[in-house]
């Protein structure tokens, strides 16, 4: 089937290199001429384990280019895969879905299904349709549905090759049919309703992840206060099949570029018609305050951070991706600069963006072993291979003082406690073997 897809970031470029693996030919419509060239080489702009290896062997199904007019006029199936971001309000930006849809009205020259694949507010697709319909330049014939992504960062390629479900969502039956000889390659349930009821899937199904997440770090805290631990509440939680054992690690809060907009999103709609989701709001709220949890603790061991070397593992929202959105490391760090500290940090693929959003102040370092050199206290922000399998000893033989501040439970408390460290970390107790007073 010839296949157009609009956007080449992580849904469009995902979604385009997977259908191309399924046998379909696919033009990747993209306006920056710079990404079409890189993509038509075969490299990824974006990081995503699998991604480039995939490319190359597809590059015979898979056209790059910055013509949508070539690529849309008789295309059999478009999906509109661009970006939704959060506006100052909350509320999703859809300036590039409507213009994407307006590209699309004046270059289409035969019948096919248009598909929105960007995550969008219940009831944008039907807004598409009106747009189409009225601006179309030629008399054919098209139908719109949603097909909500549900692929996360880092295993984005194994999440859209097989799929825990595919959801179509249709007025009449059409293209729905389409849509099932697309994915017929596909093995997964397919759930086929109707439009607005897809679009709600695919905020119900984020917005319950995240509440799961806040839910958890709440327990977390309160674990420490009240000296339990929160790995085995968490452990015994998930041997309920009701519960299941997902998306209960602690931490300091979920970031990326979903959870945090289509939290806010789904909030501001139900405002908008004038009704409010409190646990959405809840979740929202103790994600906000649960990003800060590092530097709360920090307190307790130094009145401020003027002057003190600080050390930063980890920058990216989460391991597999070099994507920095709603990322802890941007809250916490301009803190930091602004107490006075002297900041070095280290990640593996997210120093070029980090970089480019501070170029001045923080120190960036090529291994933890640099970053931990002489600094005073360590924050680790993100949950990395290399963070979590770092031998203990080298924080006591590196570090001044060897406060580790871990928003992630990286190491496990029996480890820790045969290092010579403060180890202080999400709702488990503090463990303190340098047998000296809390600094």
């Amino acid at each position: 089937m010839k296949i157009a897809v609009a956007g080449t970031g992580y849904v469009g470029l995902v979604t385009g290199v997977c259908l191309a693996e399924k046998g379909h030919i696919v033009s990747c419509v993209d306006i920056d001429e710079r990404k079409v060239a890189l993509m038509s080489s075969g490299i990824s702009p974006i990081y995503e384990p699998g991604l480039d290896e995939l490319m190359v062997k597809n590059l015979n199904r898979l056209n790059f280019t910055t013509h949508y007019r070539e690529a849309y006029k008789d295309a059999d199936v478009i999906f509109i895969g661009v970006g939704t971001p959060e506006k100052h309000d909350g509320s999703a930006n859809l300036t590039y879905v409507y213009e994407v849809a307006e590209q699309i009205a004046e270059s289409i020259e035969k019948d096919c299904v248009v598909v929105v694949k960007s995550t969008v507010p219940i009831g944008t697709n039907d807004k598409i349709e009106d747009l189409i319909k009225t601006k179309l330049v030629h008399n054919v014939n098209v139908h719109i549905a949603s097909n909500p992504e549900f692929l996360a960062q880092g295993t984005a390629v194994r999440d859209t090759l097989h799929p825990a479900r595919i959801v179509i969502g249709v007025e009449d039956q059409d293209p729905g049919k389409v849509l099932k000889e697309v994915y017929n390659k596909f093995d997964a349930p397919v759930v086929l309703t109707n439009r607005k009821s897809a679009e709600m899937i695919k905020y119900a199904s984020n917005d319950f992840l995240a509440l799961k997440i806040s839910f958890i770090n709440e327990i977390a805290n309160l674990c420490e206060i009240i000296g339990a631990n929160v790995e085995d509440v968490a452990l015994g939680m998930g041997y309920d099949s009701r519960i299941g054992n997902r998306f209960l690690n602690s931490g300091i809060g979920y970031g990326g570029s979903c959870f945090p907009k289509d939290t806010k999103a789904l909030h501001w709609l139900a405002n908008f018609h004038d009704y409010e989701l409190k646990t959405i709001k809840a979740a929202i709220d103790v994600n906000e305050n649960q990003k800060l949890k590092l530097i709360k603790k920090s307190r307790k061991y130094f009145d401020s951070l003027k002057g003190l070397s600080v050390a930063v593992l980890g920058l990216t929202f989460k391991p597999g991706t070099d994507d920095l959105r709603e990322a802890p490391s941007l809250v916490n760090i301009p803190i930091m600069l602004e107490d006075g500290a002297n900041v070095k940090a280290w990640d593996p693929v997210g120093i070029e963006n980090f970089q480019r959003l501070h170029p001045n102040g923080v120190s960036y370092c090529h291994s933890i072993e640099e970053t931990l050199k002489d600094t005073d206290i360590c924050f680790i922000f993100t949950e990395w291979d290399e963070v979590k399998d770092f031998d203990l000893s080298k924080y006591n033989e590196l570090m001044r003082n060897p406060i580790i501040l871990d928003g992630r439970n990286c190491y496990d408390l029996l480890n820790v406690r045969e290092s010579k460290i403060i180890y202080d970390s999400i709702g488990r107790e503090t463990v303190n073997t340098l047998e000296v007073s809390l600094v």
